[in-house]
């Protein structure tokens, strides 16, 4: 079990790292899952991306019944599943049939973000991505699973399957206002994406709580998602640090790679623009040794008043991710 006393949950992107595979970045997936829940992580959560060589996993709900079969305790889900590409309806499917395997441990995240290009979205979604209809979309999905659909609406003779008793939470992520207001409007779970946005999530997270109505959950809950690597000396965390900065310019500049290695890092000469830009990204991580990186997460947890933090690992190969998820869970959080 964790030293830290924080909730400590875990967001992957299945990341590809350069000189490894697809299968690699799967099987690697598996392999930390299976570590954070022996670790007492709380929760495992799997993103949804789409056309990038970066990133190996564009269904969640695939991976989160291989993880869940392949752990023992901790919660597993999506982070999220992109609610504009698909019906609520199916995902409903999908997620009760989730929990009805494994009850009690099932996730649903959900975002509007394309997770990709946008020529990339519109081949997902076949046509454009319904992100104007997101609130509602979202409505009617807490509605399908919590079996609380109004007496008038067109759906509430079907039947909807499998019903077993219990429901998934469901998770607003969100990187903005728009996404706390939504979720303390219908009553869901919070969770805010400084890995995205590292400038208003206090703020927003305050909002969601004063604003919060019951919904499907009675009270609210709030978590807040870092990017974090935690490394045994200053110097691994200097040589993890290039690498993600290199890996920010790439999405900067649209360059569709996957997640560079610290030698190809280290080995770049950077513009007076490289540099103003891997500059203005670096607030969104959190990269040091364990000491430091406990810091700095517990100050944010403390800002954001987080029931859980939720920790995003992108680093320079697998074997530095996992060591980072360790060092992590044996650190001084409280």
């Amino acid at each position: 079990m964790p030293k830290s006393r924080v909730r400590l949950s875990i967001l992957d992107q299945s990341p590809v790292i350069e000189g490894s595979s697809v299968a690699d970045a799967l099987a690697a997936t598996v392999d930390l899952a299976q570590m954070a829940d022996e670790l007492g992580y709380h929760r495992y959560w799997c993103a949804e991306h789409h056309g990038s060589l970066a990133l190996a996993n564009p269904a969640p709900e695939i991976m989160v019944a291989r993880l869940a079969a392949a752990t023992k305790r901790i919660r597993v889900g999506s982070g999220g599943i992109m609610l504009p590409y698909y019906s609520p309806w199916k995902v409903a499917e999908q997620f009760l049939l989730l929990e009805a395997l494994f009850p009690g441990r099932i996730d649903l995240g959900l975002g509007r973000a394309p997770g990709g290009d946008q020529r990339t979205a519109r081949a997902v979604a076949g046509g454009q991505p319904a992100s104007e209809q997101f609130p509602a979309q979202v409505a009617l999905l807490a509605a399908l699973l919590a079996d609380n659909l109004p007496e008038n609406h067109p759906y509430r003779e079907l039947a909807m399957q499998p019903r077993t008793g219990s429901k998934p939470e469901i998770w607003m992520l969100g990187s903005s206002d728009f996404g706390g207001s939504l979720a303390a409007q219908l009553g869901l779970n919070f969770c805010f994406a400084h890995f995205i946005n590292a400038q208003d999530g206090e703020a927003v997270s305050r909002q969601y709580r004063e604003q919060f109505q019951p919904g499907y959950e009675q009270k609210p809950h709030a978590a807040v998602a870092l990017f974090v690597i935690c490394a045994d000396t200053e110097q691994e965390a200097a040589d993890l640090s290039a690498a993600v900065d290199l890996r920010r310019l790439y999405q900067a500049y649209g360059h569709n790679a996957p997640i560079p290695g610290v030698a190809t890092a280290k080995s770049m000469q950077y513009s007076p623009r490289d540099q103003a830009i891997i500059d203005s990204e670096r607030p969104r991580s959190i990269i040091g040794t364990p000491e430091r990186v406990a810091e700095r997460v517990q100050a944010l947890k403390d800002g954001f008043a987080a029931d859980e933090i939720v920790v995003l690992t992108v680093a320079a190969s697998y074997k530095a991710r996992q060591r980072s998820v360790q060092l992590l869970a044996e650190s001084d959080l409280h």
